[in-house]
């Protein structure tokens, strides 16, 4: 049980480590339920909605290959996108803030994204090293998220930088998805795996991906850098 506790713990302060330690010294007076004292309850309204998401991004995921089946899977997609709002909305106005909704609502955000941009890739609307990278770079942020939590309790504080990444994928999925307004190739180049900049036209969403992974690339240079900071000043005041 002691063991299973500590377990609980650890996922809290991964989530969220500053809320986690004031719950832990009882330093917290806000009720239970609210978003500085998240509850434990598991079987709550929000976090059904969150579940719900999941199902949607599944169905999705199952019909958008076939094209008679299109539309019915953009309508979950949109649908699994719109929770991503009414699950939090929810949470707070009923006071059922919970730390099961706030390590499930993150996953399914992420989960949501990777399965539309798999959706494409299956469909072969969108080249693999495009996902490839994605994922990639959420997976390397995560890891460098989780080493520097013994280096500061505090979190690395959001750039705007990686705000405008995420903002020009989510749009440039999106519109990809939709499949509209398609546009003729650039002919930059002749790369056949770069859609759009070649010959090859593609949707317009394809330019926004374009920057956003470039975007991504730059985001991640600059967390490296300040987690590489964080670690050598943590280790100069130890020594």
């Amino acid at each position: 049980m002691s063991e299973q506790k500590s377990v609980s713990e650890q996922i809290k302060h991964a989530v969220d480590p500053e809320t986690a330690r004031r719950q832990l010294a009882g330093g917290i007076q806000s009720p239970t339920g609210t978003a500085d004292n998240p509850s434990n309850d598991i079987f709550t309204l929000a976090n059904f909605i969150t579940l719900c998401r999941l199902v949607l991004t599944l169905f999705f995921l199952f019909l958008f290959p076939r094209d008679d089946a299109r539309p019915i899977a953009l309508v979950c997609y949109i649908i699994a996108a719109t929770t991503d709002f009414l699950d939090g909305q929810v949470a707070r106005h009923t006071q059922t803030v919970s730390w099961a909704g706030k390590i499930m609502d993150p996953i399914m955000d992420r989960v949501l994204l990777f399965t539309g941009v798999i959706g494409l890739v299956m469909t072969d609307e969108l080249p693999f090293w495009v996902a490839l990278l994605v994922v990639s770079r959420d997976v390397y942020l995560a890891g460098g998220a989780i080493v520097l939590q013994q280096y500061q309790h505090r979190p690395v504080d959001v750039i705007l930088i990686g705000k405008l990444a995420t903002a020009l994928l989510m749009f440039g999925f999106c519109d990809m998805l939709i499949g509209q307004p398609i546009v003729e190739g650039l002919s930059i180049v002749t790369a056949s795996w770069l859609p759009g900049l070649n010959a090859q036209s593609a949707a317009l969403g394809i330019f926004f991906i374009y920057i956003g992974l470039i975007f991504s690339l730059l985001t991640a240079i600059v967390y490296t850098v300040k987690g590489i900071c964080i670690i050598r000043k943590k280790s100069s005041d130890e020594g």
